[in-house]
């Protein structure tokens, strides 16, 4: 893939600018591919997925979420013990610079075609929703980088090095993008454009933006925008992650990682693979490959209240066969001395199209989760939680079978129950990381776990050595890894 100004990768040229896409049936191709970000690329299991590389397994293994009894560099995660030459950690940072610059060539290339304006206006605007989305994976990973919007810049292998910038120019950017897209997009997509960036998607985004900056009332700004566009609680927790959720069906996925049991191993669901234990078996007798690697910690199960539905993908006894008269028999997990719970999350496939790859999506943005956040953000912006922000925490609640928070709570105490709730209703998602930096409890997390790597610049991942040797030095490594 090209690299960006940033050099971090050999350059690779796409040809001539004017010879990448040339009719809108190339168009609709090239956006396409920009797509595959989302699931990693080339990667194995990157992206939204399910492997090392994965925003949402780099979250839970970073977090009080996770722990994986595989050993080695995942206890390196958990004790936030890594450095420039990590790959499982600076990996995503070269991964993700390419699809930045390749945005950019591709925009250029389609405002030069001749086809239908609207649909020429809609491929851009999701090419910046896109551009906005990695930027911003990178930038709460990584800190600030320059994000490359000229395509002759994006092509030039000889474009000058530069330096990373303020924070405030990378956020500006990728706000300016967000927002160009939210013009021009449509609420939601459906049918065979499920799983593409939508309105209601870009807005989510941009919530998630203001609220890493702090920018609370623009987060409810934003969070009301999105109550707009049609969007709900869907009856059951379960069938969010089931066969259920597929091509739109949902009230509440916002944006979802499509997934298919047949197709190789990018666009597949294989979190089963990596946290059923290897002595699972189903109920159902669906055939599963099972690792037994990924577990919660029994100190963050502990959390949870036991009458909670959403226990029912969170298993502290587990099916292992049936007795003669086809009675399930179950495992205890702690009993055996399992370092956690399994998270299951994920429904098996019902297709048993194959055992180890699975046709249930990838959620990325939901509903329930933009209710947790205006409700935080409510809290902030009134020093204080209104009936409103405790209604949005019931409504989530409601479904999990549990009651109302106790009126009259302070705004710190409101916030401690918006941080548990979060857990108990975004475990395994890929977003208790951000949510820990933003409310200054991540590395903390990991010093009370016994790490004594739990530096206070852990917030940010190291860039890569090579990154920063290549630029000889013009792009700074972050603070506490030279």
């Amino acid at each position: 893939m090209l690299a960006s100004c940033e050099k971090g990768l050999d350059y690779v040229s796409y040809g001539d600018l004017n010879s990448v896409v040339k009719t809108a049936e190339g168009a609709g191709g090239a956006v396409s591919s920009t797509y595959s970000g989302l699931a990693g690329g080339t990667d194995w299991q990157g992206g939204w997925t399910s492997g090392t590389y994965a925003w949402r397994t780099q979250s839970m293994m970073t977090t009080d979420e996770g722990v994986c009894a595989w050993g080695g560099d995942w206890g390196n995660l958990r004790n936030l013990n890594y450095n420039p030459d990590f790959d499982w950690i600076t990996h995503n940072y070269t991964r993700y610079l390419p699809y930045i610059s390749r945005i950019a060539i591709t925009m250029e290339d389609i405002q030069g075609i001749t086809m239908d304006e609207n649909l020429k206006k809609r491929y851009i605007a999701e090419l910046k929703a896109l551009r906005a989305h990695y930027s911003q994976l990178l930038y709460f990973a990584y800190g600030p980088l320059n994000i490359v919007t000229d395509a002759k810049i994006a092509a030039n292998p000889d474009a000058p090095i530069l330096p990373r910038p303020a924070s405030s120019v990378t956020v500006a950017q990728i706000e300016k993008d967000y927002q160009d897209a939210i013009a021009v997009l449509p609420g939601k997509f459906t049918g065979i454009d499920y799983g593409r960036f939508s309105k209601a998607a870009a807005l989510t985004g941009l919530m998630k933006l203001y609220m890493h900056e702090k920018e609370w009332a623009k987060a409810v700004g934003a969070g009301n925008e999105i109550k707009k566009l049609g969007y709900g609680i869907q009856g059951n927790y379960e069938d969010l992650f089931s066969v259920a959720n597929k091509g739109g069906a949902s009230t509440e996925i916002i944006l979802a990682i499509v997934c298919t049991p047949t197709g190789g191993d990018q666009y597949t669901n294989m979190w089963l693979a990596h946290s059923l234990p290897s002595d699972y078996k189903d109920p159902s007798d669906i055939s599963l490959t099972a690792w037994g690697g990924y577990k919660m910690p029994w100190k963050t199960y502990d959390k949870f209240d036991q009458t909670d539905k959403r226990l029912k993908r969170l298993l502290s006894k587990y099916p292992i066969g049936k007795d003669a008269n086809g009675n399930v028999l179950y495992k205890d997990a702690r009993a055996a001395g399992d370092l956690g719970a399994v998270p299951m999350k994920f429904a098996p496939d019902p297709s048993k199209a194959n055992a180890q790859n699975s046709g249930v999506d990838f959620p990325v943005y939901r509903y329930a989760d933009v209710l947790l956040m205006l409700a935080e953000s409510i809290n902030e912006v009134n020093n204080g939680p209104t009936q409103e922000a405790y209604d949005y925490v019931y409504e989530v609640r409601q479904r999990a079978g549990l009651g109302k928070l106790a009126p009259g709570l302070s705004k710190s105490q409101f916030l401690e129950k918006i941080q548990d709730e979060r857990l108990f209703e975004l475990w395994a998602e890929g977003w208790r990381r951000d949510d820990l930096i933003r409310w200054n409890m991540y590395t903390q997390r990991a010093a009370n776990d016994g790490s004594t790597t739990a530096d206070s610049y852990r917030v940010l991942y190291p860039l890569p050595r090579t990154v920063v040797n290549q630029s000889n030095n013009i792009i700074k490594q972050n603070f506490g890894y030279n």
